[in-house]
């Protein structure tokens, strides 16, 4: 039993769920707060809507955040990085090597 590779694997998982609920207390404050500046919008100046503004940036925001944490980018996402790293630390490999 490997137990180096057990603890990385806690490990990245620990952090995935870290990630994870870093996104739904996200998620949840953008709710909170745009239902509160949607009533404060409607109910004071309907007939200028300008939380559409609010909620549509941040909304952008929120959805690369989802993208991130849920690896949904069919590039750079983690599997992306962890090979790109592998790489890197095979041609350091390769030149400490060449020079020896």
């Amino acid at each position: 039993m490997n137990t180096n590779q057990d603890f990385e694997n806690y490990q990245k998982a620990k952090k995935q769920v870290e990630e994870i609920k870093g996104f739904y207390s996200h998620l949840t404050f953008f709710i909170i707060f745009n239902a509160i500046i949607i009533f404060i919008n409607l109910k004071y100046s309907p007939n200028h809507l300008w939380f559409f503004w609010t909620t549509f940036s941040w909304g952008i925001g929120l959805f690369f955040h989802a993208l991130k944490v849920f690896n949904w980018f069919p590039f750079f996402g983690k599997s992306w990085e962890e090979k790109k790293m592998q790489q890197f630390i095979e041609e350091e490999k390769n030149k400490q090597n060449k020079y020896q």
